[in-house]
């Protein structure tokens, strides 16, 4: 695990690897802290560096940030699935690629850090693993979907494609589910659900941009 934290109770980052497959006790505990945690320090970072930005322009720029896909490949970055511990049908599926289970693993971690060591050192870590992300986010004033485009294009490859799989909730405050899939240069799929069509398809193609830069690195 390439995690920037030493941590003085090493039993901590065991739980926070440790799937609910596995039974009890496990991560989810704090994996409902780390996603708090988490949230409140990319708002701050966001908020520090967008002075200017608009609610909803930081939020859709936290989204980009905090978000399944996009956490998985920071897990990945880290080597959290060569550690992650699941039971014996999550490790014959494959659970140590899925990005829901390595992203889990990822906020619980945040909040192994904040019990182990405190806010400052939760923080310090959190910052220090997204600052990079964050400046590359400042830097590009284009939506995701321009991007995801742009991105196929220069290599002459097929436009995505957009679906809208469902629609759930009331007339006021509807959730759209959309999915973004592209056939080259690799196969991939991303689905995102948001409270207008155009806010889901941008946070699915920032999740498939974000694979498709996962994959770029590995080669």
């Amino acid at each position: 695990m390439k995690l920037p934290y030493r941590f003085r109770d090493p039993l901590l980052a065991e739980l926070a690897l440790t799937h609910r497959s596995i039974g009890k006790p496990n991560n989810e505990r704090l994996e409902f802290l780390g996603d708090a945690l988490l949230g409140a320090i990319i708002a701050e970072m966001l908020y520090e560096i967008h002075p200017k930005a608009n609610e909803g322009e930081l939020s859709r720029l936290r989204a980009q940030l905090v978000n399944g896909q996009a956490l998985a490949v920071v897990a990945r970055e880290l080597e959290l699935g060569d550690e992650l511990k699941l039971g014996p049908g999550e490790l014959k599926s494959g659970g140590f690629r899925r990005d829901s289970i390595l992203a889990d693993a990822f906020e619980a971690l945040v909040a192994a850090v904040y019990v182990d060591g405190g806010y400052d050192a939760c923080r310090d870590t959190v910052r220090g693993l997204f600052n990079d992300r964050i400046v590359a986010l400042r830097r590009s004033s284009k939506d995701a979907k321009t991007r995801l485009q742009e991105w196929l294009q220069s290599g002459g490859w097929p436009l995505p494609q957009y679906e809208l799989t469902a629609s759930h909730g009331d007339d006021h405050a509807k959730t759209f589910d959309v999915s973004c899939t592209i056939g080259e240069p690799s196969p991939v799929h991303a689905e995102a659900s948001a409270g207008s069509r155009r806010a889901a398809e941008q946070d699915a193609a920032e999740a498939v941009l974000a694979q498709l830069l996962e994959q770029r690195r590995a080669t």
